[in-house]
């Protein structure tokens, strides 16, 4: 499995790609602010072809490139259909004041090919599975990606829901605190220690690590585990 990311622009949202390997097609992941030219080299690095963009959720600092990165390379464009609309009306996911521009009045637009993402759907793209899980609190529509242990050691690209000792803010329009904490109990919580997370901001950190010293995760309770074992 080849995974390789980068902080995009001003907002520093981790973007990724993944591919079975070398010279394979590829997946996207939040390809964010002034991403294009980060995917290009990481793309003729690995001689790679883009086949799909994936979004955690609908935020402007994941979604920027998704319209001009789908149409580029004429590939679909994933995500919740709780966030749909953020991906042509990004200024929805933030406390803006009546009549104030969005980064001066750019506009946005969906890709020609849309496919909206469910919760424990399985997604068989690129010669990769992927499992989705609906993880509502920081959006409506967030979710994460989990590449299950047979594929690796298990990966968890988490969006904006769980960070390296911290997780996702829920004060932007579609946020909710309880809500998160509910997330994180059903969809972190029961991940084996030795899961990696792939973060949609900052280093990468694994379940354990989370689950030790994260003080969010102070006193939840998985809902169906944990699996402390690979």
């Amino acid at each position: 499995m080849l995974i390789a990311g980068f902080p995009a622009g001003s907002f520093a949202a981790n973007c990724y790609l993944l591919a079975a390997g070398p010279g394979e097609e590829c997946l996207i992941i939040d390809p964010g602010q002034d991403a294009e030219q980060g995917i290009e080299e990481i793309v003729r690095q690995y001689r790679l072809r883009p086949a799909a963009v994936l979004a955690t959720h609908g935020h402007i600092d994941h979604v920027w490139s998704v319209a001009p990165v789908c149409g580029a390379a004429n590939i679909p464009a994933y995500i919740h259909p709780d966030d749909r609309e953020l991906l042509s009306d990004p200024a929805k996911g933030l406390p803006l004041m009546p009549g104030q521009q969005l980064f001066g009045g750019l506009t946005f637009s969906e890709p020609a090919d849309v496919r909206e993402l469910t919760d424990g759907m399985t997604l068989d793209l690129a010669g990769i599975s992927l499992v989705v899980d609906h993880a509502p609190g920081h959006t409506q529509g967030s979710v994460t990606f989990r590449l299950p242990p047979a594929a690796d050691s298990g990966t968890l690209f988490s969006g904006d829901l769980l960070f390296a000792g911290s997780i996702g803010r829920t004060d932007l329009p579609g946020g909710d605190y309880d809500t998160i904490l509910t997330s994180l109990a059903r969809v972190c919580l029961p991940l084996a220690d030795e899961t990696v997370v792939l973060s949609g901001h900052g280093p990468q950190t694994t379940i354990g690590a989370e689950r030790a010293g994260n003080p969010f995760l102070a006193g939840l309770r998985p809902v169906t585990g944990p699996a402390r074992g690979l």
